[in-house]
């Protein structure tokens, strides 16, 4: 559970830190925010412990990996009573093309980040499991062509 908590410059500073290599070692962290390794790791705990830090993941690159297509789909529900988002949601975390998703506001209800071996793989995904789903109303989907900025997902000063 998240908590909120009181951060000063060197929470942040670990923060931003810890977003651009989770990997790092507590004692090059305290080197790089300038605290000594004890309290740097005390810190970090606190806001680990405090849901602020949520985990910590490898950054894989899926185009070396055999899955260079990437795709976001805009999903409009028919109906959006509570009963039918949640069994949405639990459809889409089933499929494994699907890597994020957003519930949205406006003309769609969904935004889902796909990531495909090939073009026929997402293809088929959409036509044979996305669109005949259950309460699907319409689907659109954007193909991307390059990434163009890959940040952590929090903006840190």
């Amino acid at each position: 559970m998240t908590q909120k908590l009181d951060l000063d410059a060197i929470d942040w500073r670990i923060l931003k830190e810890l977003q651009l290599d989770g990997g790092i070692t507590n004692v090059e962290l305290s080197k790089r925010v300038g605290i000594s390794p004890p309290p740097c790791l005390r810190r970090v705990k606190r806001l680990e412990e405090a849901g602020i830090v949520k985990g910590y993941r490898a950054m894989l690159d899926g185009a070396a990996l055999g899955q260079p297509v990437v795709a976001f789909c805009l999903v409009a529900l028919k109906h959006q009573s509570e009963a039918d988002l949640r069994a949405f949601s639990a459809a889409l975390r089933r499929w494994p093309l699907v890597r994020e998703a957003w519930m949205v506001s406006g003309e769609t209800d969904f935004l889902l980040h796909c990531v495909a071996s090939d073009l026929a793989a997402f293809q088929g995904f959409v036509m044979e499991t996305l669109i005949p789903s259950p309460n699907v109303d319409a689907v659109r989907t954007a193909l991307t062509i390059r990434k163009i900025k890959d940040e952590g997902l929090v903006a840190i000063g």
